[in-house]
């Protein structure tokens, strides 16, 4: 056998086996529709979850600029947009956690990191967390019987202030769905 053909059979086996124990590592998968406060979707994400928590992936049009907070909210609703997503609730905090990551007696399963806005409304965004999944496996599950919503914050996050780090009003919102 020629030395080209063994190496490309040879990354042919490597890529079957990391597609065979990706589909075996698969665990449950969600999406959000993001709707700002006139009910227009202003955006769309992703949630994977792992063995050690869920990874969430999004993209936002149409906000203003600037840094924001996002949190895992415990009702899965955002229908009442014209209210400021009221109806979302606090936090998702199945342990009873204080808010903030810098708070000694947090963080609350809802809590996740702030994300910057550009000055034309967009964002891409990735991040992980640990205090939470899809399934109840790991912290709060995000699927119980009243579901999730991803909040999207009009200011940052303190990581510290109760209850919601002088996050300000809810600009957007997005029920997580089961996929």
């Amino acid at each position: 056998m020629k030395k080209g053909h063994a190496v490309m059979i040879g990354l042919a086996l490597g890529a079957f086996s990391l597609s065979s124990m990706a589909e075996e590592g698969n665990g449950p998968t969600a999406s959000v529709e993001f709707i700002d406060n006139d009910g227009e979707v202003v955006g769309e994400g992703t949630i994977n979850q792992g063995p050690a928590g869920v990874l969430i992936n999004f993209s936002i049009d149409g906000l203003d600029e600037g840094w924001k907070a996002i949190h895992i909210h415990s009702v899965g609703t955002c229908e009442d947009h014209e209210e400021g997503f009221q109806a979302s609730g606090g936090h998702l905090n199945p342990d009873d956690s204080e808010h903030g990551f810098l708070n000694p007696e947090g963080p609350d399963a809802g809590d996740l990191p702030n994300f910057y806005v550009h000055s034309d409304g967009s964002a891409m965004v990735e991040m992980f967390n640990e205090r939470a999944s899809l399934d109840g496996s790991v912290g709060g599950n995000m699927l119980d019987d009243d579901g999730s919503a991803l909040v999207i914050h009009e200011n940052p996050d303190d990581h510290m202030s109760q209850p919601i780090g002088g996050a300000g009003d809810r600009v957007a919102c997005g029920v997580v769905q089961a996929d």
